[in-house]
């Protein structure tokens, strides 16, 4: 896609600092970083959300984030990593093109858990749970 920042990255025509690339997917170190490391790990062929992907670029997408996520640890000496996607614009996805953030943790770096993204959280009974997953089943 020819807008799309990350292709352009992936042909070349924007500069990286890439730390992997195989036939399917590359990685590059963030140009905004939240930390030292963090790394973007996306498929080389354009897909805007994850759900658009092909089951086998998936697989080999989180295959890299697998492999990549102790990489960036130890060179970077952190002791833990948030892994994430942002999965559409209303979750913060700020590129449309599937990405998977490694973003290194360290002792009080200020950052916080999953759990603070929302800070109304809905009151679920456990019927709605049976309802809710039922529904998640059966689409």
């Amino acid at each position: 896609m020819s807008d799309c920042i990350f292709c352009s990255i992936v042909d070349g025509e924007i500069p990286s600092h890439t730390v992997h690339e195989d036939d399917a997917v590359t990685a590059f170190l963030d140009a905004n970083p939240l930390a030292r490391g963090h790394t973007l790990v996306i498929p080389k062929a354009h897909h805007e959300r994850l759900n658009d992907l092909p089951a086998d670029l998936a697989a080999d997408l989180f295959a890299a984030v697998h492999d990549l996520t102790d990489r960036v640890e130890a060179a970077v000496d952190a002791e833990a990593t948030t892994v994430a996607v942002n999965n559409g614009e209303l979750a913060g996805q700020e590129v449309p093109h599937v990405h998977v953030h490694i973003v290194p943790r360290f002792e009080g770096d200020g950052g916080r858990p999953i759990h603070a993204l929302i800070e109304e959280r809905p009151d679920v009974d456990d019927d709605e749970l049976v309802d809710v997953a039922a529904a998640i089943e059966s689409a």
